[in-house]
């Protein structure tokens, strides 16, 4: 690994780890981290060039975040986690989940995407516009290069098929908001492509988890003690 992501972490038990959104930092899930802690071992990263996490050199992709995620989980000795993923964070955590299954205990996807056009047509307009327009400037000005990297993001990824989402088995609970910025029947079409997920839509938009994390929170702690509690009579 080329980089060491920076991380806070708060509580005992099985680890919980926590991807936050493009542009975004560990801090967003300020009203989760107490709650969460109660139960498990939460640990919030700032994913590669955000917040106190430096670039590196490797590509910038969602491929990438998640290689930093399992070289992260190594590096700590986690050799499984619950993994929840907001947003870009959901694209994150479900890469990984594609490529490293059994290192994922229960897998919650918020705000995720299989593809740029899962956005709705009036967010991701000005995304393209805007990321157009860096790309421009940064021929000119390199300071412009960061923003043309988050926003390239938005715009050339993730690139998944539900048929992708297939062969993954562990529990997942699928969430959005009812004004999410991910249009709900690509929401649903992922909760379908996931046999066996769970879907929660819940009043608020993309932010509900920051929002109104008391209904987050609680949907999100039902499932996994649920699945817990299940583990526990199959034991």
């Amino acid at each position: 690994m080329d980089i060491r992501l920076h991380f806070i972490e708060q509580g005992d038990g099985f680890p919980l780890i926590l991807l936050h959104g493009n542009g975004e930092d560990s801090g967003y899930f300020e009203h989760q981290m107490e709650p969460f802690s109660q139960r498990y071992r939460v640990i919030a990263l700032d994913t590669r060039g955000h917040g106190q996490s430096p670039r590196g050199d490797r590509p910038f992709t969602i491929a990438q975040f998640a290689e930093d995620l399992r070289a992260f989980m190594d590096e700590q000795s986690i050799p499984r986690a619950h993994i929840l993923g907001f947003s870009d964070g959901a694209n994150i955590a479900l890469a990984f989940a594609l490529k490293h299954p059994e290192r994922v205990g229960r897998l919650v996807l918020n705000g995720g995407n299989l593809r740029p056009g899962g956005v709705k047509p009036a967010v991701q307009a000005p995304i393209v516009l805007g990321y157009g327009l860096c790309a421009l400037i940064a021929r000119f000005d390199k300071r412009a290069l960061p923003k043309k990297e988050l926003l390239g993001l938005m715009v050339t990824q993730p690139k998944l098929r539900p048929s992708d989402l297939a062969g993954l088995r562990m529990p997942t609970l699928v969430v959005a908001g009812t004004n999410d910025m991910i249009r709900e029947s690509h929401t649903r079409e992922i909760h379908r492509a996931i046999s066996g997920s769970r879907l929660a839509i819940l009043p608020g938009d993309h932010f509900v988890a920051h929002e109104r994390p008391e209904r987050f929170n609680a949907a999100v702690l039902e499932f996994l003690q649920e699945e817990e509690t299940h583990a526990k009579r199959c034991d």
